[in-house]
């Protein structure tokens, strides 16, 4: 699973890992991480956390993050919905994602 997660993250620039789909988000948090990666207009790779219950539990453990969304960039977990939010609202966040 390591080898899997590693994979994910490290091929894309910006990878999420979320509950549901992009087109279909199945909690709250993963819809307003998905709003905020399309009004910045990124591409970005991603996982559905509820299609795989071992895989769950192994990005928890690998990033040692116990919630979902979590949104990595450059191989680097930035952290969940509030986070996310709260770097969106500073500015910050584009510059990561660019």
């Amino acid at each position: 699973m390591k080898n899997k997660i590693e994979q994910l993250i490290n091929n894309n620039k910006i990878f999420l890992f979320m509950k549901g789909t992009p087109e279909e988000p199945q909690c709250g948090f993963s819809f307003h991480v998905i709003q905020i990666l399309r009004n910045l207009d990124v591409e970005y790779g991603y996982f559905n956390v509820l299609s795989d219950d071992m895989m769950r539990e192994a990005v928890k453990e690998y990033a040692n993050w116990p919630t979902y969304p979590q949104l990595w960039v450059d191989g680097n977990l930035v952290g969940g919905c509030d986070i996310v939010m709260q770097l969106f609202e500073q500015g910050k966040l584009k510059e990561m994602l660019l």
